[in-house]
């Protein structure tokens, strides 16, 4: 996946991304990545925010609670595409 600068963008490939603020829709997207590398190189997520812009606590909350999901998710696919054909291969 290419960065806005071009380059390859490395990080956690089972994450969807917050693209927008899920109460304001200010976007965040831009900010993610910059925000995962310095958060695993140590620095304080709160003081990460404060650098980055991020003032409003909608916000804050987005990209603090975000947490690797798709596994979980992708692991009850099969089930539904199972039941979705039986549905459409019933016979009355």
């Amino acid at each position: 996946m290419q960065g806005v600068d071009g380059k390859r963008v490395t990080g956690d490939q089972n994450l969807l991304v917050p693209v927008r603020c899920f109460t304001c829709g200010a976007p965040l997207g831009d900010i993610w990545y910059e925000y995962q590398k310095r958060v695993s190189n140590g620095e304080d997520p709160g003081k990460v925010l404060d650098d980055l812009g991020v003032k409003r606590y909608c916000c804050r909350r987005t990209l603090l609670s975000a947490v690797p999901y798709l596994d979980e998710l992708s692991a009850y696919t099969h089930i539904v595409t199972l039941r979705k054909y039986k549905l459409e291969n019933r016979r009355w």
